[in-house]
């Protein structure tokens, strides 16, 4: 048996070889900080649907792995319904080597 581990780049979807991987990692971590979210305040997905104008079979596809179905502008629509800020910082890259978008 021929055990290889190999380490990965710290994005899955790149790692996958998915077209737009860079979007497809913040979607993620912004649909991860949602569903944190609503457990934290004890919200259901249609009491959280209601809040964020959409209906509650969307928002359980796209947190099945939807993420197709959702814009960025409409995750910050969602979260910002839901009184959480969205703040975007620029700033300049230092290491070589095109830039990534991060949340934090």
């Amino acid at each position: 048996m021929n055990d290889h581990i190999e380490i990965g780049s710290g994005n899955v979807f790149a790692d996958l070889g998915l077209p737009e991987s860079d979007e497809l990692l913040y979607k993620a971590e912004l649909l991860m900080r949602l569903k944190q979210l609503l457990k934290s305040r004890g919200l259901t997905q249609k009491a959280a649907a209601v809040l964020c104008g959409t209906d509650q079979a969307t928002l359980s596809k796209v947190f099945r792995g939807r993420i197709d179905l959702v814009s960025t502008d409409r995750l910050f629509r969602w979260l910002t319904a839901l009184n959480v800020d969205v703040r975007i910082v620029l700033t300049d890259r230092i290491a070589l080597g095109p830039g990534h978008v991060l949340v934090c």
